[in-house]
């Protein structure tokens, strides 16, 4: 991640995920925390994606970011909480959330209308079941990609 923001002026993080989906909720966890953690900085935006990160474009494509950042709950096959920074050339090999659009579309969407670098942060879940609550694990991978922005950023 340090090596990714290397020459940022502007960053986008886009939250991805559906809250009553259990550990699919975290992408607009994170999103709501990181938003009140860096109200004040005009050189990072967060958006809360939900379900339909593909209705941000517009918006991303306004903000003119250097930087994109898309946090997911990404099943990689590892552990519950596990974190991985995912190139986009993996994504194909991973089942990434419950939303419409695939996430491998939406980042080429981006990479013809926007001139950033775009990653995916994705964290692995132990269940995305509806109505089910937030895994103790996923909880304590959201609080350390917190605070490693916090690091990074700040």
């Amino acid at each position: 991640m340090k090596k990714f923001l290397i020459g940022h002026k502007k960053i986008v993080i886009l939250g991805i995920g559906n809250e009553i989906k259990g550990d699919d909720s975290l992408g607009p966890i994170i999103a709501k925390k990181l938003s009140s953690l860096f109200n004040k900085n005009e050189d990072i935006t967060i958006f809360d994606g939900g379900t339909v990160p593909e209705n941000y474009t517009g918006l991303i494509r306004k903000e003119n970011p250097t930087h994109i950042i898309l946090i997911d709950a990404v099943d990689m096959k590892k552990e519950p909480g596990y974190i991985r920074v995912v190139r986009k050339e993996e994504i194909a090999n991973y089942n990434i959330s419950t939303h419409a659009m695939p996430i491998s579309f939406l980042i080429k969407y981006m990479e013809t209308t926007v001139d950033a670098q775009i990653i995916l942060v994705g964290i692995q879940p132990k269940s995305m079941e509806f109505a089910e609550p937030i895994s103790k694990k996923v909880e304590e991978s959201i609080d350390k990609v917190i605070s490693t922005f916090n690091k990074l950023i700040r």
